[in-house]
């Protein structure tokens, strides 16, 4: 995953010679993350016949990147803190417990909140406008799981409130997370003519980062709004 960061960089860095002109810049912003669940109805989230539904947390994003003009068109690499996630809310049950014929049952609710480092490389087409310049573009990433935390709460209808929160461990293990993530990135804004620019960008995770294989996915989704600066 380092070499695939490394390369991305090196690519995007490789323009230069061939580039009309190149800014650099540093955004930061706020982030909307959900995690998009799929598969059996069982194991979605840790329990037995779970059945689960999705929201957002916030988090945040901070970055360097570089602009490398090409006519109206830029590639523009970065580097990105990210952060991704989501929540769940479910019910779990009736489960089998250790007294003969009783069964319980729990209502649960869980929080994900993963951070990664996100390496962007977007293709952007730029259009000159009197207080600047407005763009959009897309193109892939790679991301590379930091730290994380999982916290687990709710009631259960034998033993009470549940109450857990662990780190999260990034790996290839049962109840781990995957640390590498893909997927596609789409960006728009505004640049303005002194440089300071308003962003929002939407990260499609193509990944499933559950690395389970009994059918169930967690793919990443993030909704995000920053402002920089380019110098």
């Amino acid at each position: 995953m380092k070499k695939l960061l490394l390369s991305l960089l090196l690519a995007g860095i490789s323009l230069l010679s061939f580039a009309q002109s190149t800014t650099f810049g540093i955004k930061g912003g706020v982030n909307f993350a959900t995690l998009s669940a799929s598969g059996t109805p069982n194991n979605v989230v840790a329990g037995t016949n779970l059945m689960a539904s999705s929201g957002s947390i916030t988090s945040f994003n901070a970055g360097i990147f570089a602009d490398i003009k090409l006519g109206h068109f830029s590639l523009q690499p970065a580097v990105n803190f990210t952060g991704k996630g989501g929540t769940f809310h479910g019910f779990t049950g009736p489960i089998p417990t250790t007294t003969p014929g009783e069964t319980s049952t729990s209502e649960v609710n869980s929080n994900y909140k993963l951070y990664y480092l996100q390496v962007p490389v977007n293709v952007v087409y730029h259009i000159p406008v009197i207080i600047g310049d407005i763009y959009f573009g897309a193109g892939p990433y790679g991301a590379f799981g930091l730290s994380g935390k999982v916290k687990l709460t709710g009631t259960n209808t034998k033993t009470g409130a549940i109450s857990l929160g662990n780190d999260v461990k990034f790996g290839n293990d049962s109840g781990d997370i995957k640390s590498k993530d893909f997927g596609a990135n789409a960006i728009a804004g505004i640049k303005l003519k002194g440089g300071l620019l308003l962003n929002i960008n939407y990260d499609l995770g193509l990944t499933n980062i559950l690395p389970d294989a009994d059918g169930n996915k967690f793919k990443t989704r993030v909704l995000g709004a920053s402002i920089g600066y380019a110098f």
